[in-house]
């Protein structure tokens, strides 16, 4: 009797504070969360919107066809979804990482073909964001927003992804010019860009240390001795352009030097920290399409009499797929936020990348496994999520070399 007694007190105590507490303050609860701001909001609102109605609708054709969605790209610019990480100074928005990573998020979530393409805009703009002159700025990344066209981030090679310090293209400064020699690949709208950000050895000593070797250069597209190549078919994202580029002799003004010779390794490893959350953004952009293509799926699916979603089997794996887009989200979203207060971000930024990369194989693949023998089928959506998605953990740096940032990241902070 004195322990029920107890346990009705407890109850009476706790529902007076809730009453007392609680009832003119309902975000006490969310206290240790955050909101999204209104101007967030309306931005996210506008790219989601524009991914339904514009690019899902077409994700379809664009994958059977490889053909590059430049139509969607002017729709998007026109609308401010796009170049978001441009200084007001010269004609952008100047939009936070966080900002732009819901706006990836969502348009990624109609097709992240679509979304590479537009996002690779980013990538190459953002060694000159950060490391280049008013001058450089002015005239790059203004015209930008002066008119749709897209640049590229031109470092990986046949040789050298991952280990960027393999990268044998050569730059000989000759008078006031660099000649530059070497050929690169994959490159994300190597055949589309107005210009590109490369990466060049300008110190031929092989012992010279990665930090001091190579050197970032701001090359236009129609440079003479420029040679694009053909654009791959790859496995999914089928509509961004990738491509091989080789250059024989193409000279660039020394004015087009980011910062200063030797300085280029920096700048190109300092970008990824700035996009590889976007990338994390896209990733969960597509686990969110296939968890939702599931649950419908599943909703409508009968066996046995009733609909699968009622199977345990079946809604336990759609519970864990939820679990981690949720996750993926949150991780990215801590490694924009991150960056935005001017922290160095590259530990939250790989892990962002790493993860969300990982999440949204499995949550393509068991959208699949929902679907069944209609998810092997490309007549229906989920076969092209899990295409696609394999891509995030290969590009912008593969799933095991974020485990290595990552490790030493961590390892550094212990043996301090």
């Amino acid at each position: 009797m004195l322990f029920k007694n107890i346990l009705l007190t407890l109850d009476q105590d706790l529902n007076q504070l809730i009453n007392s507490e609680f009832s003119g303050n309902p975000q006490i609860f969310e206290s240790s969360w955050f909101e999204l701001t209104d101007q967030q909001k309306e931005f996210q609102q506008l790219a989601r919107r524009f991914a339904r109605e514009e690019i899902v609708p077409v994700a379809a054709a664009y994958d059977r066809s490889g053909e590059y969605p430049f139509p969607l790209i002017k729709k998007a610019w026109e609308l401010g979804l796009i170049n978001g990480h441009i200084p007001q100074e010269y004609g952008g928005m100047a939009l936070s990482n966080f900002d732009t990573c819901l706006i990836t998020e969502e348009l990624s979530y109609g097709c992240t073909g679509v979304g590479t393409a537009m996002e690779a805009n980013s990538l190459g703009q953002m060694p000159v964001i950060l490391a280049g002159s008013d001058a450089q700025k002015r005239k790059y990344l203004g015209r930008m927003t002066e008119e749709p066209l897209m640049c590229a981030y031109c470092v990986t090679e046949p040789g050298a992804g991952s280990d960027v310090a393999g990268i044998k293209t050569r730059a000989v400064k000759m008078g006031d010019e660099y000649v530059i020699n070497g050929q690169k690949m994959w490159i994300t709208n190597g055949g589309k860009a107005n210009w590109y950000f490369l990466l060049a050895r300008t110190d031929p000593d092989p012992k010279c240390p990665a930090s001091k070797a190579f050197t970032g250069f701001i090359v236009d597209a129609d440079s003479p001795g420029i040679q694009i190549g053909r654009k791959e078919m790859n496995m999914g994202q089928r509509c961004s352009d990738t491509r091989g580029i080789t250059f024989e002799d193409v000279r660039v003004p020394k004015e087009n030097v980011l910062i200063a010779e030797g300085a280029g390794f920096k700048i190109a490893m300092g970008a990824f920290d700035n996009t590889r959350p976007p990338v994390a953004a896209g990733a969960t952009g597509l686990a969110q399409r296939a968890l939702e293509e599931a649950t419908n799926y599943a909703l409508e699916r009968k066996t046995f009499g009733r609909v699968i979603a009622e199977h345990q089997a079946v809604s336990f794996l759609l519970a864990e797929m939820a679990m981690k887009v949720e996750l993926a989200r949150m991780a990215y979203q801590r490694a924009a936020w991150e960056v935005d207060q001017g922290r160095r971000n590259t530990y939250y930024a790989s892990i962002a990348k790493a993860f969300a990369g990982d999440i949204a194989n499995q949550v393509a693949s068991d959208a699949v496994q929902i679907f069944g023998g209609n998810g092997f089928n490309s007549e229906y959506p989920v076969e092209k999520l899990m295409r696609d998605a394999k891509i995030y953990q290969i590009y912008e740096g593969t799933a095991q070399i974020q485990r290595l940032i990552i490790a030493r990241e961590l390892l550094g902070r212990f043996k301090k």
